[in-house]
């Protein structure tokens, strides 16, 4: 593939899919507001936005997962009123979400079919299914064998087993959602190939990505959405990282921009708590170096695919790395979780509900199980010590539960992730590794969070703070580093700690 973009479509070209209007609420959300948009055929079309932008909503009426509440949608030049995915997918629509919906012990060829076996005499035509599998991986430009268990799969040509079985279809519109976020660069380069390849077919593609890098060389132009509505579409050519950043963002009136960060501290002095230095985690972490010192919170910026979850999980023990770790001065020559907890290094997982609680235990069981030592007597754990320890970090950190023996599933999302906080708290951690410490939580529970991590960097604590949504970083941070591509972009401080300069390292191309 070339490093230029794809040729644009012909302005003559079908329409094969427009949207007039459309507006679709939720409880107490507009997440799509009298948006317009149409893709023609052979046309690459990027979609980009902020979280809560509207991408999702207006990808999921195009599939028909959803219909607008108002407005109307036409596919092929049919008009499209209803009938879910099955309809929507008659009309020559195909969809690749974010995550694989593929089946591990299956060949590729029958991942392909699943559910549309090719059939002779009564049984499954498997001569048939690998012919035809050989025939898409071949139009696709994919070297995989038919045969082979996707199970044994590396992660890219998983997702090009998922992008072979929407275009076995043949539709008009192929939708992908982020296709590479999981994906290293070096891995993305069979998926976007085989993206050029499915234009050329004359499929109409919508790619939703935030890598700029892969959208100037796929894309033939960008439709930007900003507050559930479609702000703009411009020509990849010529759009600056500038220009597509400002599309996003807005004048900033009104947003989380115009809000007052907490008070910063403006130069951390005495030695770091936490040295980093050309840490790797093949393939998506490469040479980052850092300091953490102590009283000080330092935000990781980065969006989907960028790394921030295998750089912490390598930081806390759970994944092998190369480079050099130091805590206090001192290197972990073998960094395990078990050795990181001992050494003070607590981390907060980004699956809470998943990694982060074993949710019918109790609020005070789930905040005293990273160390008992305070809870028991001659190795027993003694349940009133659990309660009164629980106890006071319900108060703390103002969690509310109705007890402290309350299951902690029955909490909301804000007040779990207070208490696995709290879990470090009581074991007396020193350094907080925090990922996406508000994701699913509501305001009030956001700017709670940010005062405990604030009051515990006053405290002594050294914090890592990471998050997707970057526009909360200059909320809180005293610094804040931009990661892209497993790499460190950028770094800010005082008054440049802003949105503009955040998403602008995280993006850039």
């Amino acid at each position: 593939m070339s490093e230029t973009t794809a040729d644009a479509a012909a302005p003559d070209a079908e329409v094969v899919a427009r949207v007039r209007g459309a507006t679709k609420s939720y409880p107490g959300v507009t997440a799509l507001d009298h948006a317009d948009f149409e893709i023609r055929a052979g046309e690459v079309r990027a979609l980009l936005g902020r979280n809560g932008a509207g991408k999702s909503t207006l990808i999921r009426l195009l599939a028909g997962v959803e219909t607008p509440d108002e407005g109307r949608i036409e596919l092929g030049g049919v008009p499209f009123d209803g009938g879910g995915v099955r309809r929507a997918a008659e009309l020559g629509v195909g969809t690749v979400y974010q995550e694989l919906s593929l089946v591990p012990e299956l060949s590729a060829a029958e991942n392909l079919y699943l559910g549309t076996w090719p059939t002779g005499r009564g049984r499954i035509d498997y001569a048939a299914m690998r012919a035809g599998a050989k025939e898409i991986f071949g139009e696709l430009g994919v070297d995989i064998a038919s045969e082979t268990r996707v199970g044994e799969l590396p992660l890219a040509q998983q997702q090009l087993v998922e992008i072979a079985r929407a275009f076995l279809t043949r539709p008009r519109l192929l939708i992908l959602d982020e296709p590479t976020s999981a994906l290293a660069a070096a891995e993305a380069e069979a998926v976007l190939e085989a993206v050029t390849r499915v234009a050329s077919h004359g499929v109409g593609v919508i790619y939703v990505s935030h890598r700029l890098e892969e959208i100037r060389r796929v894309a033939d132009s960008v439709t930007v959405m900003r507050d559930g509505a479609v702000v703009e579409t411009v020509p990849v050519r010529g759009a600056t990282t500038d220009r597509i950043v400002s599309l996003m963002l807005g004048d900033g009136n009104g947003d989380e921009r115009a809000q007052a960060p907490v008070a910063r501290v403006t130069a951390v002095k005495g030695p770091p708590l936490l040295s980093v230095r050309d840490l790797s985690v093949p393939p998506k972490i490469e040479d980052v170096s850092f300091d953490l010192r102590q009283g000080e919170v330092l935000g990781l910026g980065g969006l989907m695919g960028s790394g921030r979850t295998e750089l912490l999980r390598a930081l806390a023990g759970f994944t092998p790395a190369r480079g050099v770790i130091e805590v206090e001065g001192t290197e972990v020559v073998r960094p395990t979780p078990h050795a990181m907890r001992r050494l003070g290094v607590g981390i907060t997982p980004e699956d809470r509900k998943g990694e982060g609680v074993v949710p019918l235990l109790g609020v005070s069981e789930n905040m005293v199980m990273s160390w008992f030592g305070g809870a028991s007597r001659a190795g027993t754990v003694l349940p009133s010590r659990v309660s009164s320890l629980g106890r006071a970090l319900i108060e703390r950190l103002s969690i509310k539960t109705a007890a402290p023996d309350t299951p902690i599933v029955n909490l909301s999302g804000g007040n779990q992730q207070k208490a696995v906080i709290g879990r470090w708290l009581h074991a007396g951690s020193r350094i907080l590794l925090l990922d996406e410490p508000t994701r699913g939580v509501d305001v009030e529970a956001k700017a709670q969070i940010y005062g405990i991590v604030r009051e515990l960097a006053q405290q002594g604590a050294a914090v890592l703070f990471v998050s997707s949504e970057l526009e909360e970083l200059p909320l809180v941070c005293d610094r804040v580093l931009a990661l892209r591509g497993g790499r460190l972009e950028g770094e800010f401080s005082g008054d440049d700690i802003t949105l503009d300069n955040i998403m602008a390292a995280a993006m850039a191309a």
